[in-house]
């Protein structure tokens, strides 16, 4: 019976290590997942003030592009007003060249033919 007693405190031994090792490894395996948890959070944190710059950005940008619709459209209608403009004073130039070549005529003493 000595033997039988021997044998399962060997085995009694053994559990009892057994169970002290899967203890020590669930305890790294908590520290572990402490940890990870707390890497988790800073990084929705960080998500967090991330995503309220982008829409802070976002809506900055969206500012800038109507802005610079403005300008454009602006620019586009005063182009083409310069345009129309440029066009009429060139007809005027052309109409008043023709009126002073005619005064001129008018205005030129006759020659009497001999």
């Amino acid at each position: 019976m000595t033997q039988q007693a021997a044998a399962l405190q060997t085995y009694n031994n053994e559990l009892v290590k057994c169970i002290e090792d899967l203890c020590s490894k669930r305890e790294e395996l908590n520290r572990q997942i402490k940890q990870e948890e707390e890497e988790k959070d800073r990084l929705q944190h960080d998500i967090r003030i991330l995503s309220e710059k982008l829409s802070r950005v976002n809506e900055s940008l969206a500012q800038r592009l109507a802005a610079r619709a403005t300008f454009d459209r602006t620019i586009a209608e005063t182009e083409a007003a310069y345009t129309k403009i440029l066009e009429s004073s060139q007809s005027l130039l052309s109409v008043l060249k023709q009126e002073a070549g005619n005064l001129s005529k008018a205005t030129e003493p006759r020659r009497k033919d001999h």
